[in-house]
Parts: structure tokens; sequence; C-alpha cells
């Protein structure tokens, strides 16, 4: 008879041994830092993302206007993530959480994938919201993603170029009017941005036309600039605004876009038409999809923006595995900003760990503490050598704040080569009229046609054809010729 000097594999045992599996949605700051922070974790780590990057998006505005490219933004996630062996990457856009069954399933493509998780950390993200008015995208580009800011890079440049090969002064007028709507910290860094791009980097480029004469328009339904700031805050952002020629108009909630302009409505019920053929969309966010469904399995609620309402702990109702961090989540009033989501991150990929230790150890799970979230303040920039910075009780303009708001947003770019060449991009653009990214391609300005093809329900069986709308004419630089 042979005897074994294995131990019986007995269910606390099988438990002890197994590896914890992490499943992480999203590769954004909460789905990233939460990876990293795991890197030394007796686990195994999957990444699902849609994109093949982290993106760090407060900076989209300055792909935008031609001051970074995308890269300097957006390193890739297979490579930050290459030397942390317990990691790996899915590419695909996950259509379905089960929490019952600890199965996640994910589409890349016309591939499905199926994961099963220990415990997972959904940091999905927000998308743009239009407020229920979502044809509103077609023209009005929100600054979201990537091909969101190359898309209003060439629109931007688009219609400058419009312009000059245009002889009517009317359409020449609408050309060079920009709208952006929204005046929180991304509204008016972009609006700050597109006047610097106008007066300064473009000036003496064109023949036909003054670039100087472009007609930037800062909107919001709001009744003051920054409204998550101190009053004297936006006040001095809206002064610094005014004086390199933005029209700010407050109290104006957007009605109606199309591709000549946009309906606005008064506080006394009028109604006021603006024509631009160039609009940016910055005024609102709305929740990853998933957080509905979370919260319909799991009974918790979800707020106005598709926000889920997580525990102290950021778990859903009757499920300590499942984490809900960064935009996704709703917590005592908690801002969608990247230090929320960044904190969260850490906090839920901590609670794993300590979790996994436990068991393997033979102890009793660890009670967890609540997260707290550390703020740092906030910051937004205005124009070169101009910000403003709110930490805590302390207030600060101008040229300090915007040194600070530069060293801040460089800590968080991931890798040194993303920082080097960020810093001589903004030496480039601060220090200078230069800017080094501003060409344009067909493929850049057509993007969001292009994407309705890709984007649309299979219909061949039914025999109905998908086509593409007709990009706006802003949308193609070269298109007309000068009579």
């Amino acid at each position: 008879m042979l005897v074994s000097d294995t131990p019986e594999l007995t269910p606390a045992l099988a438990q002890r041994i197994h590896r914890h599996h992490v499943v992480i949605i999203g590769s954004g700051f909460g789905g990233l830092f939460a990876a990293k922070q795991l890197r030394k974790a007796n686990v195994d780590v999957t990444l699902i993302a849609k994109t093949t990057h982290h993106l760090f998006q407060p900076l989209l505005y300055q792909v935008a206007t031609g001051i970074l490219s995308e890269g300097e933004i957006a390193p890739s996630t297979r490579l930050i993530l290459k030397n942390q062996h317990n990691a790996s990457v899915v590419l695909g856009d996950v259509t379905t959480i089960d929490i019952d069954n600890k199965v996640v399933t994910s589409r890349f493509l016309e591939r499905i994938t199926v994961t099963e998780y220990d415990s997972i950390i959904v940091a999905a993200g927000a998308g743009q919201s239009y407020f229920g008015n979502d044809h509103f995208a077609e023209y009005a580009p929100g600054m979201k993603t990537i091909d969101d800011a190359l898309e209003l890079r060439g629109r931007i440049l688009g219609a400058f170029d419009q312009a000059e090969a245009a002889t009517d002064p009317a359409e020449i007028e609408r050309l060079l009017t920009f709208v952006v709507v929204g005046a929180g910290p991304t509204g008016v860094e972009m609006a700050g941005q597109i006047a610097e791009l106008a007066h300064k980097t473009l000036d003496g480029t064109y023949r036909h036309i003054d670039s100087r004469n472009a007609r930037i328009i800062l909107l919001d339904a709001a009744p003051k600039v920054l409204p998550p700031f101190a009053d004297s805050l936006g006040q001095a952002a809206a002064k610094r605004l005014s004086k390199m020629g933005v029209d700010i108009q407050l109290g104006a909630m957007v009605t109606d876009v199309d591709a000549d302009g946009l309906s606005v409505k008064h506080a006394d019920g009028t109604i006021r038409r603006i024509s631009a053929r160039t609009k940016v969309w910055s005024a609102g966010v709305a929740a990853s999809p998933l957080g509905k469904q979370l919260a319909d399995q799991s009974g918790a609620e979800v707020d106005r923006a598709g926000r889920v309402l997580v525990g102290k702990d950021l778990t859903l109702p009757g499920h300590p595995e499942v984490f809900v961090v960064g935009d996704m989540m709703s917590l005592d009033k908690l801002p969608g900003v990247a230090q929320v989501a960044i904190q969260g991150g850490r906090y839920a990929a901590r609670v794993i760990e300590d979790g996994v230790e436990a068991v393997r150890a033979g102890r009793k799970m660890p009670a967890r503490s609540d997260f707290k979230y550390f703020d740092k303040g906030s910051m937004a920039t205005v124009s070169r050598f101009s910000a403003v910075a709110q930490v805590g009780p302390i207030k600060i303009t101008g040229f300090i704040a915007w040194v600070m708001w530069l060293l801040v947003h460089l800590l968080y770019i991931v890798g040194f080569r993303s920082r080097l060449t960020t810093v001589i991009s903004w030496l480039t653009a601060f220090f200078s009229k230069g800017r080094g990214q501003l060409a344009v391609t067909e493929q850049q300005v057509e993007a969001r046609a292009a994407m309705v093809y890709f984007n649309a329900p299979d219909t061949s069986d039914a025999g109905i054809e998908v086509t593409a709308p007709e990009p706006a004419l802003a949308a193609h630089p070269l298109q007309a010729t000068r009579a």
C-alpha cells in the first residue's frame, strides 16, 4: 500500500493555496494605480480595458490645441506594466459583470472573453454627458478621449483654414467663432488655449484673415466661472480670460446645437442664437453604464450622473469583493477628479492584499478601515504663466499657481520619457509662440463619422445598410477653395 506524504487537500488548505485573482476594469487613474499597488501582492492581476493606453485626461485639452502629442499623455498600458509579472492586460470592452457568479464578460472586435475573479475593482470611469441630448455630440465633441482631442484639433485648425479660403464676411465670422460650453476647469483651460492659439501661435500665418479676430465664447448655465472653486478664484480666472479676449456668458443654458451654431436660453426665458462652426462640450459627465448594471444586481442606488453609491470601504452592499472607485463611485460628495480615483484604487488594492495575506496565514480577516480621502487641492490653468489653485483654505492665483500646476501634473504623468518630452513641449509652447503638434489628418478630423460605422449594430442579416453621416464642413481644412 502506497502512502503519500502530501497532506489531504481540505477546503481550508485549498483556500490557502489558491492564488487570489484580482480583475481590474479600466486603465485610467483608478485602475492603473490599483494594479501597481498590487505589484508585490501574492495575487494574479488581470486588467481589462477598452483602450491600449493609460490616458492622462487632465491634459487632453493640450492635445486638442497642439501643445502636446497624444503619445505624451497616453503611454501604453502594457509597457507600464511590463515588469510587473503578476499583472496581465486584456484588451476589450466589458459588456457584463455577473457579481453573483464572479464573472466578467468583455468583447474585443468579434472575440468574447470570459474572466473569473475572486475580487474585482471597477474603475471604468465616465464619459461626456449631454444631459439627454446625445445628438449634440455630432456638432460639439467632448473632451474625454484621444479621438475627441484629435478631432477637435482638426476642427479648430480647420476652421481657420476654411476662413482663409472664404469670401463672405458672415461666413468668415461664423468660422472664426469658437464656443466652449461649460466653465469648469476643462472649459476654462480650453477657452484660454484657443485664445492663445489664435492670438499668438497663428498670428501672421494667414494672408487673407487675421487670426486675432477670432471670437472665443465661454458659456455656462451656472452664475460663475469655476463653480467648484472659491468665488475669488473664479473671479480671478474670469478676469484673466476677459483680458485675453474671451467672451464669458453665464446663466446661458444650451438648448440646441447644429452644424452652424447653437441656441441658448437665459433665465428670463429668452432664447438667443450664436453662429459658430466649432463647438467644444465640457459641461457634464456621466458614469459608465456598468454602474447601473452593478446597482441592479446588488441593490445599490445610483445618483443622477449614474454613479454607484458605495459603502465606506468602496464596496457594494452584500459584496465585499466588489470595489467601485473613481468617477463611477458616489461617496460623501467626493469630486470626480484624478486624486479621488488614485487614492480609491490604492485603498481597494491594499484591502484586498491584507485579506489575502490573512487567509494565507490562517488568520481572521482583518476589519476594514473606512476610505478616507486626502484632499490635495484643486487647480486650473487659465493661460501661460497664469493659473488658480486652492489647497484647503489657501487660495493662490497667477504665476505661483501656474508653477504649482506644472509640477503637480508633471508628477502624475507616467514614465520618465513622457515627462521629459512633455517638459520640452511646454518650454516650446509657453516660452515662444510655437507649438509642435499642429498636424491634422483626414483620419483624425473624420473620426466621429467613421465611428458610426464601427459602432453600428450588425444589420447585414436584415438587409439594412448603415451609412456614416457627412462630417461638418469645418472638419475639412483644405476642402474649400477661394473664389
